[in-house]
């Protein structure tokens, strides 16, 4: 259950539909970040932009379906609500095409956007919602009037062409902790030229440039690394049979906050982290409603 003190988690970026063929399931990973912190007891609110189209409609419902408030996601009277091709052949590596001109590159910044930061316990956000000017000065004047202590989190999410040095730069300076996959880790240790020997080293050479407090690499089945200020935990991955891995880093990245949030230890977050991911993995969908089940994995945690 979800009451007015719990910690309030805002997803901050893209709200879409991810299209499968002829199906279509809700998405974002900013969004689908929020929506499970409202699975995990937390208050998710998503912070985007739709079309004032059918597509919008639904998604709006669909978010009033799941107990999520829809007050701070703005209506765009001229662009479409947007949407994602997923091509999920190789369910454990789905491929994305991401479509441009949407209402979600073209959020706004206001004062209840404003006011909201002001509260929020965590911000999480990404790369992709900045790829239009707009939207990334909206984000990032949404980090820079977050209250002292916020958990700002950025889920780096690096998809098609969409992110550059400068940007990805800022981002991590606004940041107190940094999620990403291996791979990413890799393409950002290019684009830097920090030419590190493993992914511990380019972990500490984030937390020493950018003043971060926390990197954390996941590695699908491998599990993930957590590189605190004074510890480093590498946890092994969950076992889990793949239907769709639509949505289990963002999983991932909303248990990470709600642990940190707890104040749970380094071994406990990642482990907690990796257990939500396989979990949303084993599912259809980057939001499937899983209450039940979070409740009873999260009574055997601290």
């Amino acid at each position: 259950m979800v009451f007015e003190t719990s910690p309030l988690v805002v997803g901050l970026g893209e709200l879409l539909w991810d299209v499968f063929g002829e199906s279509r399931r809700p998405g974002g990973a900013p969004a689908n970040v929020a929506f499970q912190a409202r699975q995990l007891g937390c208050r998710g609110v998503v912070c985007s932009r739709v079309g004032g189209d059918a597509l919008g409609d639904e998604l709006i419902e669909f978010l009033v379906r799941q107990r999520l408030s829809t007050e701070w996601i703005q209506r765009d009277p001229s662009r479409p609500t947007g949407t994602v091709t997923v091509d999920a052949s190789r369910p454990d590596h789905p491929t994305y095409v991401i479509h441009e001109e949407v209402a979600w590159d073209n959020v706004e910044f206001d004062a209840s956007w404003e006011e909201l930061m002001s509260r929020a316990s965590a911000i999480c956000f990404g790369t992709l919602a900045q790829r239009s000017p707009p939207s990334r000065q909206t984000i990032q004047r949404c980090l820079s009037v977050a209250r002292p202590g916020c958990l700002i989190v950025y889920d780096v999410n690096l998809r098609q062409h969409w992110y550059d040095r400068s940007r990805v730069e800022l981002s991590l300076a606004a940041s107190r902790v940094v999620k990403l996959n291996a791979d990413e880790a890799r393409v950002l240790d290019r684009l830097f030229g920090f030419d590190s020997p493993d992914e511990l080293a380019f972990a500490r050479t984030i937390q020493r440039r950018f003043a971060v407090e926390t990197v954390c690499i996941t590695r699908a089945e491998q599990g993930a690394l957590l590189i605190s200020r004074d510890e480093v935990v590498d946890q092994p991955g969950v076992p889990v049979k793949v239907v769709d891995a639509v949505g289990a880093g963002d999983a991932f990245t909303a248990a990470l906050i709600v642990a940190q949030l707890r104040g749970w230890p380094p071994v406990s977050q990642v482990s907690f982290a990796n257990a939500v991911g396989a979990m949303v993995a084993g599912r259809p969908g980057a939001m499937p409603v899983l209450r039940d089940e979070y409740a009873r994995l999260m009574a055997g945690y601290p």
